[in-house]
């Protein structure tokens, strides 16, 4: 696993979101998220901020959007916070997790428990990019 800067489809993003808990890279369709290690990644801490600066940045509640999480390093989700996410009607075209590691795996399965979007797992960032494209009508490939 690599981060997206070391990918030629660093170049593509048009904005890049850097936070105190990780960096998130803004695509036309899609958005790939590497949060930083160790960080206990919760709706109230962190996803609501986020998700806020991305409805406005999108114009819309991401229900054209895929969201790519490119764990690269080690870190937590509180999964049943994504009752959150979806009680203030914001959606997801699609989610990606991308990760290498057996228990990473483990884990997404149970993030997928939680989820009401179209959800699949990758081992490389490149795969689960190019899914983004396609699930977003964007058979463009860089």
């Amino acid at each position: 696993m690599r981060p997206l800067r070391e990918t030629d489809y660093y170049k593509e993003a048009f904005q890049e979101l850097n936070y105190p808990f990780g960096t998130f890279y803004l695509f036309e369709s899609f958005v790939v998220a590497e949060i930083k290690k160790d960080v206990v990644f919760s709706w109230k801490a962190h996803a609501k901020p986020l998700v806020e600066e991305l409805t406005n940045l999108y114009e819309q509640k991401g229900h054209d959007i895929v969201y790519i999480s490119n764990r690269i390093n080690p870190y937590s989700v509180v999964p049943s916070d994504w009752i959150h996410f979806f009680r203030h009607s914001y959606g997801l075209k699609g989610y990606a997790v991308v990760d290498s590691k057996p228990v990473g795996k483990r884990n997404s399965i149970l993030e997928k428990i939680f989820m009401r979007s179209h959800m699949k797992t990758f081992t490389n960032l490149e795969n689960a990019i190019l899914w983004a494209k396609e699930l977003a009508g964007n058979k463009e490939v860089a």
